[in-house]
């Protein structure tokens, strides 16, 4: 009897330790972006052993992580009635919370994490700090907080060096980022993530070929380390954007070592996904077509292959089937809707709404415009975007359809494109409004809006002399002679300022003449005299101008 007792309890401690073993493959898994086989190694040990709380938490993270947030949350429940370190998924369910801006939930439920902690006990201290940086609403102070006080515990814990890195980092504060990452390497060298990342800080700085340099370290550590090809890839397409002269070789380095990265991940439905998402960072649209409908014929049911769809059958002119696809994974609630997903449908909505011969569906660009309204408020940066399809409208001279899309690119400060996008904005305004009445409320006011755009130009770049002739324009449409006077004698003091060479080009000298003879028309019924004289002055430079030469015969 006791030779079975002690058999009984050998056979309990090597299935410990064989679930701590696989639980520790699965967090490699992870750390190698294998989620699928990091989830299948998970899900056994579960089964095995549903008591095992950290497996739980874990594998709630992934699904967390992943933004498939109604099966996190399934395990983090699961996991707060198992036996074995229940309490760390009460930090899983503190992120949901974070998530859904609820910061009182989440403390709380932090609290319930670490009331029972033991003296040494750090992993909740790392998984909170955790927590904090992965969530979608950061507070990257409150995840360095909660990572310093694991590190007073274990000063050389190679993972919270790590997570204190990826915090800093989040934060900006690329030097504590840098030292928190070579610490960590230097702790566990076995740790490639924390030296892929000091590549990843050079990739942020811009110094492409050195942290191409840095993530080949990496590979010559490690050449099946999957992470490090994304990372490669991102840096080559970044590379090639910023200097577009290298853009072709770059490009293809960039989706060689995507394809590299994809070879060392485990081909799941989620890293096609992945694949989905950098094919829209290349803007390699007919791939991702049929990425997507490779997609749709594995798994009919994940909705976010409906976004892939939209995207591409919007780039590839197939607006019907893009303003269905991203309906359809719009209306469903359980999806995290992204800005791009809605200003996509926009674009997709007046594209539909403005045909190439010039008419327009007002009600379909209407619905569009309203689309791009939430996108905007969504992620304020997305008007960076938006620039290239105003251009589109501008250029087939439908001034107020792309006035509506100018009006939302141009209103953020922090936008790459916000001088240009201005002065479309407020050139468009004025073509849209240039045959009408300027008596018109409506009118008055979209002149009124292009003249401030017109401000905020001169305000970012003083020398761009245009826009006082703009607001010369605006000021003769709405017979506000003070305005007329002032701006256009400002442009022509301007150009006259910048020397011959400048103001004798044939078309600014056009430009000068129009300003001339705005300021006599506008003199006309007050000091015919002054008008008189700037009429003449137009005459010097152009002696066939029958409009001035008219007035100055009708004044004498």
């Amino acid at each position: 009897m006791n030779k079975f007792k002690i058999f009984s309890l050998a056979l309990v401690a090597a299935g410990s330790v064989a679930n701590a073993q696989d639980i520790k493959e699965a967090k490699k898994a992870i750390d190698a972006e294998q989620f699928q086989k990091a989830k299948t190694l998970l899900k056994s040990i579960i089964k095995a052993k549903p008591s095992d709380g950290e497996a739980n938490f874990v594998l709630g993270t992934v699904y967390l992580n992943q933004s498939v947030v109604d099966s996190a949350k399934i395990y983090f429940l699961n996991g707060v009635e198992a036996s074995d370190k229940k309490n760390l998924n009460y930090i899983g369910l503190g992120q949901i919370d974070l998530d859904n801006k609820n910061t009182a939930a989440a403390q709380a439920n932090f609290a319930l994490a670490t009331k029972d902690m033991k003296r040494k006990d750090v992993d909740e201290y790392i998984y909170i700090g955790k927590a904090y940086t992965n969530s979608d609403n950061p507070d990257y102070n409150s995840a360095i907080a909660s990572l310093k006080k694991a590190l007073a515990i274990e000063p050389q814990n190679a993972n919270a060096l790590l997570a204190i890195g990826d915090a800093y980092y989040g934060a900006n504060n690329q030097n504590e980022a840098y030292k928190a990452y070579r610490d960590a390497f230097t702790a566990d060298p076995t740790l490639l993530r924390a030296k892929m990342q000091l590549g990843v800080l050079l990739k942020g700085a811009k110094s492409y070929d050195e942290a191409i340099k840095s993530f080949n370290e990496v590979i010559a550590l490690n050449a099946n380390y999957g992470p490090v090809y994304r990372e490669l890839a991102e840096t080559y397409y970044k590379w090639g954007r910023n200097k577009p002269s290298t853009a072709k070789v770059n490009l293809q380095n960039a989706i060689t070592n995507y394809e590299k990265y994809l070879s060392l991940t485990d081909y799941s439905l989620d890293s096609k996904m992945r694949h989905a998402d950098f094919l829209i960072l290349v803007k390699d649209y007919k791939s991702l077509e049929t990425v997507a409908n490779k997609m749709i014929a594995e798994d009919k049911v994940n909705p976010r292959i409906f976004r892939y769809l939209g995207y591409a059958a919007y780039e590839n002119g197939n607006v019907d089937v893009a303003i269905k696809s991203l309906e359809d994974y719009i209306k469903n609630p359980s999806n995290k809707v992204i800005g791009s997903d809605y200003m996509y449908l926009g674009l997709a909505k007046i594209k539909k709404g403005t045909n190439a011969e010039g008419l327009v569906d007002q009600a379909s660009f209407d619905s569009g415009i309203a689309n791009i309204k939430k996108a905007v408020e969504l992620e304020p940066l997305v008007v960076e975007e938006l620039g290239d399809y105003g251009k589109e409208l501008f250029g087939k001279k439908q001034w107020a359809q792309a006035a509506a899309i100018y009006e939302l690119s141009s209103s953020n400060s922090e936008s790459k494109n916000y001088l240009t996008d201005n002065v479309y904005y407020g050139i468009a305004l004025y073509y849209a409004n240039l045959d009408k009445k300027a008596t018109s409320p409506e009118v008055a006011a979209d002149l009124a809006k292009a003249d401030a755009a017109f401000d905020r130009v001169l305000v970012a770049s003083p020398s761009y002399d245009e826009a006082y002739l703009y607001k010369g324009r605006i000021g003769n449409l709405l017979e506000k002679e003070d305005q007329i006077v002032k701006n256009y004698e400002t442009y022509v003091a301007n150009i006259t300022a910048k020397g011959a060479e400048e103001s004798s080009k044939p078309a600014t000298v056009k430009k000068i003449v129009e300003a001339y003879n705005s300021i006599g028309a506008s003199y006309a019924n007050t000091d015919k005299v002054k008008a008189v004289e700037y009429f003449n002055k137009a005459l010097a430079l152009d002696p066939t101008n029958a409009y001035a030469s008219q007035s100055v015969k009708a004044l004498k």
